[in-house]
């Protein structure tokens, strides 16, 4: 009978892993409900939990690129998120949460006009 690896749950996933992607899905619901202006197209990507639950880096985009004023409003609303988690979520202590601009979207944009203005490539 094969052994589980350390840290597999029943689903074959890590505990972290859970505990990251329960949060993500925590803040994405409590974004929707909250009515700022700031926050609305703000996608929670990811979600990175320290495995003491103390921490929790949240990493976040915006559609219209205006990242800063987002991360600001985020900021100010810590408080409200934290406590959604600690309602929602039954963890041993609710993890402190730090945001951070996931920049792969604005990356990708980036590369798609970089191929755009390429010359076409000289026929050989």
């Amino acid at each position: 009978m094969p052994r589980r690896s350390a840290g597999s749950g029943a689903r074959g996933y890590a505990r972290t892993a859970r505990v990251n992607e329960l949060c993500r899905e925590i803040l994405a619901d409590e974004l929707e409900r909250i009515d700022d202006e700031r926050v609305e197209l703000v996608t929670v990507t990811h979600v990175a939990v320290d495995p003491d639950l103390r921490h929790a880096t949240v990493a976040f985009s915006r559609l219209d690129r205006d990242v800063a004023e987002a991360g600001e409003a985020l900021a100010a609303l810590r408080p409200r998120l934290q406590a959604a988690i600690a309602r929602q979520a039954r963890l041993k202590r609710t993890p402190e949460l730090r945001f951070v601009v996931d920049d792969v979207l604005a990356r990708a944009v980036r590369i798609e006009d970089l191929i755009r203005e390429a010359p076409p490539p000289a026929d050989a």
